[in-house]
């Protein structure tokens, strides 16, 4: 706990510390692939993360997935959320094959284990879109936006921040697209939420 409120205050060399103690302790009294310590190698790996210690960062996250293959059904979302933290990773490194090879399946297992229109699965292809959008591949990303988007617009209500990053993302592309009269439909979009909902 301690940890985590370290991370959420940016403090991530100190959160790194407490989450390394608290792993210390289980691991005195728990076999190596015990489930209770993924979600533990797991913080560690979002705090190097944080850090842009990738090669750390994926150090603990692969940690973390090798317990859970092990432990959980091949459908469980804790390991789509692995996945989800190795493709951000390899997105963050330039390595957009793997971040795609670790997206796909997460959103695989999303597709499986959620309903249509969770948000979940509007994060899963937001994620993707990302990955081809740092490609210069706009018409894949745009795709994958709007899925996300469909979703978004379904499930959450109309002023929802996560709707206005959805039509910031497709302004974004449009933008890169040089079609800049969507791109400022989009914008606007976005910047109407932004304007009722924060200060």
């Amino acid at each position: 706990m301690l940890g985590m409120m370290k991370k959420d205050k940016g403090q991530y060399t100190e959160a790194a510390s407490f989450y390394e103690m608290s792993l210390k302790i289980k691991r005195k009294t728990l076999p190596e692939d015990h489930p209770s310590l993924a979600p533990t190698y797991g913080n560690i790996g979002q705090v190097y993360n944080n850090m842009g210690d990738y090669s750390k960062a994926l150090e603990f996250y692969e940690k973390s997935l090798k317990i859970r293959e092990k432990a959980l059904p091949p459908n469980h979302p804790d390991l789509a959320t692995s996945y989800t933290c190795i493709g951000q990773v390899y997105n963050k490194m330039g390595d957009y094959s793997k971040a795609l090879e670790f997206y796909e399946k997460s959103h695989q297992i999303y597709e499986k284990a959620l309903p249509p229109n969770h948000p979940n699965l509007a994060i899963s292809y937001n994620n993707i879109a990302s990955v081809y959008d740092d490609m210069g591949d706009y018409s894949k990303a745009l795709e994958f936006y709007e899925k996300s988007l469909k979703i978004r617009e379904k499930a959450l209500p109309s002023n929802h921040p996560d709707l206005a990053q959805s039509y910031n993302n497709i302004g974004q592309v449009h933008n890169n697209m040089g079609d800049y009269s969507k791109a400022l439909g989009f914008y606007e979009k976005s910047h109407k939420i932004h304007d009722k909902t924060l200060p």
